[in-house]
């Protein structure tokens, strides 16, 4: 299930508008943990695994320090983390996470984005039932061996390791050995694989459907519509759904 998820991929964004989003997301975590832990990644672990994911999306080191630099000043907006639920079209449910300076401002518009595209935005815990938090880390696999790693991890709390190929913005294959956990041994397994030291290109909590709905093409169309407009909301983190 998580395979699925996690690298399913029917739509592709332009890479410039999949790396500005990743910047303006990870450069909110980023302000967020400082203000949260402060602005040493030794001593924040929040802000330790944003840095890496900085890292993994290729985001310039400048500008990864100067989201520290500006989460120190004083005039740094406070973000405040908001989930909301709902249902997309053909009963697929879907959870929004965001950071945002203005709930008012980015429910108002979460709320359009549904009733917009056949959905409703719903109320709390009317859709976030249907997933499963877990950890989901995902490394270079050059030099991985997936039932050793399996072996070596399994006491800090993996679930599931897989390995798997993604195309970059040229169209060259690189391969990823993933591993899940669950939502309570995230931190437990970052200790793990920082002691192993090995290449993690990504460190995430995600939301994982416990079941999926299939759709037709047309119909996948129309759902993939109503997340492309949450994703394109600056406000949005993440979106998750349980479109098979």
């Amino acid at each position: 299930m998580g395979r699925a998820f996690e690298f399913r991929k029917g739509r592709k964004m332009k890479r410039w508008d999949r790396m500005s989003k990743d910047f303006t997301r990870i450069g909110k975590e980023i302000v967020m943990a400082v203000k949260e832990g402060g602005p040493s990644p030794d001593s924040n672990a929040r802000l330790r695994t944003a840095m890496q994911n900085a890292k993994g999306v290729n985001m310039p080191k400048d500008r990864v320090e100067a989201a520290i630099k500006r989460a120190t000043g004083k005039d740094e907006k406070d973000y405040q983390e908001v989930v909301y639920e709902g249902y997309g079209p053909h009963g697929v449910a879907i959870v929004v996470e965001t950071a945002t300076d203005n709930p008012t401002r980015t429910v108002s518009n979460v709320r359009l984005y549904f009733n917009r595209n056949s959905g409703a935005l719903g109320t709390a815990g009317s859709s976030d039932y249907t997933f499963t938090r877990k950890g989901v880390f995902k490394l270079a696999a050059e030099g991985l061996d997936r039932d050793e790693l399996e072996l070596e991890l399994i006491d800090a709390g993996a679930e599931d390791v897989y390995e798997t190929t993604e195309e970059d913005e040229h169209g060259a294959e690189h391969k990823y050995m993933v591993i899940e956990t669950a939502f309570t041994d995230f931190g437990q397994m970052q200790k793990a694989l920082d002691a192993k030291s090995v290449n993690i290109v990504s460190a995430t909590l995600q939301r994982v459907p416990n079941t999926t709905v299939s759709l037709t093409d047309e119909q996948a169309e129309e759902v993939e519509k109503l997340i492309d407009k949450l994703e394109e909301d600056e406000d949005v983190q993440a979106v998750y759904h349980t479109m098979g």
